[in-house]
């Protein structure tokens, strides 16, 4: 646990656990689903692996998670108190998303958005079989600008490199756009009808791509009519 603040209130205790760096969105994580640590790595990418290992520790020793044995794999799992904190995650996201419009360059990642996008895709929704989706983002530099979703019937892959597989269809947008439409600050048909997002492949499965991936959690949030404004250090 971090450092105390010697007060008996409540918040402050919990706080004691919950505001050490990274553990708030580690438990993002969990609430989104991941279960594995290399899942958990790929939603925390600037995490290391040693402070993730540490963070993991302190949250099952405190009782929020526990270590389940699958076999050769160690999956981390919400306990009834981890799962508590679900609403409050969601409550976060849902004030950030109202409040926090702003979205500097350094918060743009196409390996996050890819990340986030695989756990909502609507597998009722995509065609039978293999189905990949290339993502092309012109404004990211080399070797990080071409994606790759690999979608069958029970599974969604991940790819920053070819997998090798034919390209159901082929997308073509900036990230920052892309993350507009992610977040729901921006609708598919609006950017197609501006020209900001291009999709090559057959008619009909360039009109049902949208409908492939289920929304945002945060993408129906009401926005606020005046964000806050931006605060540098």
């Amino acid at each position: 646990m971090g450092s105390s603040y010697h007060q008996f209130c409540p918040v402050s205790k919990a706080m004691e656990l919950l505001d050490e760096r990274w553990t708030i969105l580690l438990i993002r994580e969990l609430v989104t689903g991941s279960r594995r640590f290399n899942d958990l790595r790929r939603g925390l990418p600037r995490m290391s692996p040693s402070l993730l290992s540490k963070r993991l520790g302190q949250l099952a020793r405190a009782g929020v998670i526990e270590r389940q044995a699958h076999g050769n794999e160690v999956l981390y799992v919400l306990t009834p108190a981890g799962e508590e904190l679900r609403p409050i995650v969601e409550a976060l996201g849902a004030w950030g998303v109202r409040w926090i419009g702003h979205l500097g360059r350094e918060d743009l990642d196409p390996n996050l958005l890819l990340w986030d996008m695989h756990r909502n895709v609507d597998h009722a929704a995509v065609p039978a079989g293999r189905t990949v989706v290339h993502f092309g983002f012109p404004d990211v530099p080399q070797p990080s600008r071409d994606w790759w979703l690999v979608i069958t019937e029970d599974d969604v892959d991940v790819c920053d490199a070819d997998p090798g597989y034919e390209v159901t269809l082929s997308v073509t947008v900036d990230l920052r756009c892309m993350t507009q439409i992610w977040r729901g600050d921006l609708s598919w048909s609006a950017a197609t009808r501006s020209g900001a997002i291009t999709c090559a492949g057959p008619h009909a499965m360039r009109r049902a791509l949208p409908s492939w991936f289920l929304p945002s959690r945060f993408a129906s949030v009401e926005r606020a009519p005046q964000p806050l404004p931006v605060v540098t250090a």
